[in-house]
């Protein structure tokens, strides 16, 4: 993203206007009454700028040291969680407020996408009844075209599953966390009609196109 990232972070580019993050938030339902919220580069000027509450919402934050990947951001935040059900939500993409209510109503679900190029993202291969069979992270081949956008449903479950890091990146992916435990527990698939991924800066003029499509 750069050379926008050079002064902000990701999460606080403008689309249509609005930061990601704060369009991320107005699209939760109103049970969601507490947010943690893990940051790392530039991450005092998400701090400055959602304070201590935002939108009714409590905020607490936790920090990550370094790109150690999705899966060590969130055990970031485990010792902040109780025990029971919550939403993780990546805040680099856009996706419709529809599938992220939906989500939020099973205690361990993804939300996915059709897209016409899988290999950049984490493919989901699905049993017969629609439940995660496995997910094979950035593919040459993929097996399917559904992959992982950026919102899930987790139990703390998740923390008995912590991946081996990538023999490329050293990163530790989430992806591969869920991948395992969808091997001992069922795991919803919810698609989803509206998935905009922002990480190029053209995909910021796409993405404001397709909203105002949808306005119209």
């Amino acid at each position: 993203m750069r050379p926008l990232t050079l002064e902000n972070p990701k999460p606080m580019l403008k689309v249509d206007g609005v930061p990601v993050i704060e369009r991320l938030i107005a699209h939760l339902p109103e049970k969601v009454d507490e947010l943690i919220v893990v940051i790392g580069y530039l991450g005092e000027k998400i701090r400055n700028y959602l304070g201590d509450e935002f939108m009714g919402r409590k905020i607490k934050y936790v920090r990550q040291n370094g790109q150690r990947g999705t899966y060590d951001a969130l055990a970031q935040a485990s010792h902040l969680l109780d025990n029971e059900p919550f939403g993780v939500f990546l805040s680099d993409d856009i996706l419709d407020r529809k599938s992220i209510h939906e989500l939020l109503e099973h205690p361990l679900a993804v939300v996915a996408s059709e897209v016409p190029d899988p290999r950049p993202f984490g493919v989901i291969v699905l049993n017969p009844d629609g439940t995660i069979a496995d997910i094979e992270e950035k593919p040459e081949t993929p097996k399917s075209n559904l992959v992982l956008t950026t919102a899930y449903t987790f139990t703390p479950n998740i923390f008995r599953y912590a991946p081996e890091p990538h023999p490329v990146s050293g990163e530790f992916y989430l992806s591969l966390a869920l991948r395992d435990m969808a091997k001992e527990h069922p795991i919803k698939v919810i698609k989803t009609n509206m998935w905009l991924p922002i990480s190029k800066p053209e995909d910021i003029l796409k993405a404001e196109a397709a909203l105002k499509n949808l306005k119209n």
